[in-house]
């Protein structure tokens, strides 16, 4: 089985790609071949339809809050819902979202899902520095206009899966939190080339297999390259492969059964 672990950004470029893991699910050992830098959306739509079966997970929310949504009377069916966004463009979809969550008291401004509150993970409307709502903007719709299986979203005969995914909480398990990766060069550390490692260590020991039911193995570049990308978006990449592997060898991809299909789900174990 092909697995595909996406670690996204909302603006690729040469200098700060969409990273793509590549990997093979062989019974329970998980091989992670190759990793691609998408540096335009055209790459990345071309990766969506390149293969012809695969589950992937991708590291951007799917959908947003339910009680945004219906506030603003947004459609509360996932494929009209992304198809409404898509049709706004950009800016609209950005100025919405902040006329809206501007005027509430501070709190209440950022609203966040069943998944996110689970995950311990941020709203994704959230448009600044962590720009996850600008990643939702920019990946949603692909996944839409690509006729993927998006799930539980909108689920599709497609033997394409996709899965969102959320890397912190593999750190957060085996890493006891320890910071591995920073964008801005000034601010990359020795320290942050550690915990890679330290990280790496651990998924590649029997440890894993304990929580996620599979074992790792890296191709020799690119276990190279997980430790030396500095940005952290290799090791990324490889944290979303493991999540998509574990959710396809889970009953209904570890999705509870009473899960809200407009909002979406993350998939990890964490969370089941």
């Amino acid at each position: 089985m092909l697995i595909l672990g996406l670690d996204f950004t909302s603006a690729p470029t040469r200098a700060k790609p969409i990273t793509c893991a590549e990997a093979y699910l062989e019974s329970e050992t998980l091989h992670v071949e190759a990793v691609h830098r998408l540096s335009t959306f055209t790459q990345f739509e071309q990766t969506l339809v390149h293969y012809p079966v695969y589950v992937a997970g991708f590291d951007f929310p799917f959908s947003q809050p339910r009680r945004l949504i219906e506030t603003l009377g947004w459609p509360t069916e996932w494929a009209e819902l992304i198809a409404l966004i898509a049709a706004m463009g950009k800016n609209a979809f950005e100025a919405e979202i902040r006329l809206y969550s501007d005027p509430r008291p501070s709190g209440d401004k950022l609203h966040r899902r069943v998944a996110d509150v689970r995950a311990n993970a941020i709203s994704p409307m959230k448009l600044d520095f962590v720009p996850v709502g600008k990643m939702f903007f920019q990946g949603a719709p692909r996944l839409l206009a690509a006729g993927l299986n998006v799930l539980p979203c909108h689920p599709t005969a497609s033997p394409r899966a996709a899965l969102e995914v959320y890397p912190a909480l593999v750190n957060r398990r085996f890493n006891q939190r320890a910071s591995y990766k920073q964008d801005a060069v000034a601010r990359q550390t020795d320290q942050h080339t550690a915990a890679r490692s330290a990280l790496l260590d651990v998924l590649m020991s029997p440890v894993l297999r304990a929580t996620y039911g599979i074992k790792l193995k890296l191709a020799a570049a690119v276990q190279r390259a997980a430790v030396e990308d500095k940005t952290g978006d290799t090791l990324d990449a490889v944290l979303c492969a493991i999540q998509a592997a574990w959710a396809s060898r889970t009953p209904d991809y570890g999705i509870p059964p009473d899960v809200d299909a407009l909002e979406g789900w993350i998939a990890d174990p964490s969370l089941v």
